[in-house]
């Protein structure tokens, strides 16, 4: 019951990641601090739909 999902930067709007969560212990948008390499900084990044 995993789904890919895409990661996208809250400040520059950059698609970075790509990683997968279960829809079932996860229901919610996942929200993550990684590194943007755009902005060269971490940087919080949202599931978009």
């Amino acid at each position: 019951m995993r789904e890919k999902v895409i990661l996208i930067c809250e400040e520059c709007l950059s698609r970075n990641y790509y990683v997968s969560k279960n829809k079932l212990n996860t229901p919610k948008r996942l929200e993550v601090k990684k590194f943007c390499p755009k902005c060269n900084k971490h940087t919080i990044h949202k599931e978009t739909k």
